[in-house]
């Protein structure tokens, strides 16, 4: 965890040093080092993040990671949208990423996907609304409990109706 907390801390500090090949070395170490949600979080969230907001036509890579037999390369295609998806980036991209990860079996998965809805949608509820509810009886509960957290009473009760 140590090294983790040193890499999520240091590395974002160097953003404005970002280079395209950057993101190839990130890559590695999600698929290489990365082995449990806190380390995946808390370097996705931010360095990775930043990274795909520097160098927005890297974000369709998260597809081909969304498809990764690792559980966190595939928790990482979403969880390095979140940030840009709270300032109302990538909204796309959110759905192609949700869309890709709808059906896993991994709670780690579903969680981070459903906190990426959480979070575009506290600049595109209506978006967000629309699509957990068209998805609502194929969606985890976990993930679509996460996506309509921000949302109001109305709208989660409407959402988790069956």
């Amino acid at each position: 965890m140590e090294e983790s907390f040193v890499v999520s801390t240091w590395v974002p500090r160097m953003a404005r040093q970002f280079e395209k090949t950057d993101f190839a070395v990130f890559y590695h170490w999600i698929n290489t080092y990365i082995t449990n949600w806190a380390s995946c979080d808390g370097f996705c969230n931010h360095t990775v993040g930043d990274f795909f907001q520097m160098y927005p036509e890297y974000v369709q890579e998260l597809k081909t990671w969304a498809k990764s037999k690792n559980r966190w390369v595939k928790r990482a295609s979403a969880v390095s949208l979140i940030v840009p998806a709270k300032h109302g980036k990538f909204l796309d991209e959110v759905f192609d990423i949700a869309n890709i990860l709808l059906l896993d079996t991994d709670d780690m998965v579903q969680k981070g996907y459903g906190w990426m809805l959480k979070e575009a949608s506290r600049l595109h509820q209506k978006e967000i609304f629309k699509y957990v509810v068209r998805h609502k009886n194929e969606m985890p509960r976990t993930a679509l409990r996460y996506a309509i957290e921000l949302m109001p009473a109305n709208l989660r009760k409407k959402a988790m109706e069956k």
